[in-house]
């Protein structure tokens, strides 16, 4: 994953740029979520990358859905980046691409998305704690999303960019288990 952020940074900041010139970016980056959106779908996710696929007809229907729910976004400009994209075989990095370019854009609106992963349900109390705690530590506006993943036992993670607290309790035996290995 590491890999593919480096790679969609330029991408995303060239997007950002295009989109906040434009004043544009709040529909850049509804294209860009709904373009990651469809190539996470499994049928998309086998055709990419496939040698001798069609890319352009790849490239075509994520244009055609993502433009259909991004109203505002210039369909040339947004479709070009799509085919620059599949030319350089880089259309699995929308996911990333997307998450990029939120973050530029929430740095430039003074605010910080963080994605809190539970695993069990966080109640509006909890959930405004953990928010005012976290403009303390920002400085800045907090956008949270609440994410469920039972697979972590106990606990929660927090990631707010390329920072990642992990107090789950599998983060913790796994940490226990690398202990007792060595």
């Amino acid at each position: 994953m590491a890999d593919n952020l480096a790679i969609a940074r330029p991408y995303a900041k060239a997007a950002f740029e295009l989109a906040h010139a434009a004043g544009q970016l709040p529909a850049w980056g509804n294209f860009l979520e709904v373009a990651a959106v469809v190539v996470k779908d499994p049928e998309i996710t086998r055709r990419i990358g496939v040698p001798g696929v069609d890319t352009a007809g790849l490239v075509g229907v994520i244009a055609d859905v993502a433009l259909r729910s991004s109203a505002g976004v210039p369909a040339e400009q947004a479709t070009n980046l799509l085919k620059l994209l599949g030319e350089n075989r880089r259309l699995a990095t929308l996911p990333d691409i997307s998450r990029a370019y939120n973050s530029l854009k929430a740095e430039i609106e003074n605010r910080v998305e963080v994605t809190l992963t539970a695993a069990v349900a966080v109640d509006e109390g909890q959930q405004a704690k953990i928010v005012a705690a976290l403009k303390r530590r920002f400085g800045r506006e907090v956008n949270l999303k609440v994410e469920l993943d039972p697979t972590l036992l106990g606990g929660a993670r927090l990631r707010a960019d390329d920072l990642v607290i992990d107090g789950s309790v599998r983060a913790g035996l796994d940490k226990l288990a690398s202990v007792l290995a060595n």
